[in-house]
């Protein structure tokens, strides 16, 4: 019993061991190694068994294919490959050193043919993607269209309608989709807090009109601003930032004096004290009359979250 197990196993082990090469030898090499030495037949079996998740390989595999039926006579069959060839590969363009004349012009003719009207359908889809705003889709829907159009074998249709007008379409779908890809511009939010209280004034007989007011001065309309436009902040902002801006209103609203309290960011101070400024306001008044003031301003700004999403 033990020897009759053992011989079965041993022809199991021959079995598999017999198999492992011709499946190892199962490539794309392979194949080209055996329309090289002329045994056609062999390399169409092996090709017509192959595929590839790679877009260059696979068109390679569905080339030979069309050279193996050349060679063989099966002329019914080689249109037919031809056309499947550039249906599913469009862009792909053989090796000239590799295809005869008459397999060249019939490639060439092919992809004339349905180069056209695979292009349309391209942009029918990319523009269907733009309209429901999946615009990663559209953008590379209308690049693949523009490089389609490139084609030299389709140059002189390109330029013409409707071939023309598409390219120009795409070429601004394109714009169109890189800016909705783009995140917003980050504008930073505005909280007005009060300042520190200064330190306690002398006595003076009389209220000074000239000196500088504070929020703590309750009988004094604080100033109400009427320009207080932020600038944006350049680039991508990627963390939270935050600081504080000291001011001094004349009485006339204009800004007359800006100090930064606290950094709200590097590369934004300069732009923030800058754009300080130039604001204006609606000066404030004690009884009446137009007094300075000192007011505080609070910077925040927070990244936008659809720049961790890219």
């Amino acid at each position: 019993m033990t020897r009759r197990f053992a011989l079965i196993a041993l022809i199991v082990s021959s079995v598999l061991a017999a198999a492992v090469p011709v499946h190892a030898q199962t490539s794309l090499g392979r194949a080209k190694e055996l329309y090289a030495s002329a045994n056609y037949d062999e390399a169409l079996i092996m090709l017509n068994a192959l595929g590839s998740t790679d877009e260059k390989d696979d068109a390679a595999i569905a080339m030979y294919r069309v050279l193996c039926l050349v060679a063989v006579g099966r002329a019914g069959e080689v249109d037919i490959a031809i056309e499947r060839l550039v249906s599913q590969h469009p862009l792909y363009r053989p090796p000239t050193e590799e295809l005869s004349p008459r397999v060249q012009k019939a490639v060439s003719s092919a992809r004339v043919r349905l180069l056209p009207t695979l292009v349309q359908k391209r942009y029918e889809e990319s523009k269907s993607a733009y309209d429901r705003g999946d615009f990663m889709s559209s953008r590379a829907g209308f690049k693949w269209v523009l490089s389609a159009l490139a084609d030299p074998d389709i140059s002189y249709l390109a330029a013409q309608s409707p071939l023309a007008d598409i390219r120009t379409l795409s070429a601004g779908f394109v714009d169109l989709s890189e800016k909705a890809l783009a995140p917003p511009p980050v504008v930073p939010a505005v909280v007005n807090i009060a300042p520190p209280p200064p330190p306690a004034p002398a006595p003076v007989p009389a209220r000074d009109l000239k000196r500088v007011f504070t929020s703590e001065d309750s009988d004094v309309i604080a100033p109400v601003a009427t320009r207080q436009t932020m600038p944006r902040y350049p680039g991508v902002l990627t963390q939270a930032a935050s600081g504080v801006l000291e001011l001094v209103i004349d009485s006339t609203g204009a800004v007359e004096s800006v100090r930064l309290i606290e950094s709200v960011h590097q590369n934004y101070n300069a732009l923030l004290i800058a754009a300080a400024k130039k604001w204006q306001y609606q000066p404030a008044q004690l009884d009446g009359t137009t007094v300075r003031y000192l007011k505080r301003i609070q910077i925040a700004m927070s990244p936008d979250p659809s720049t961790y999403r890219r």
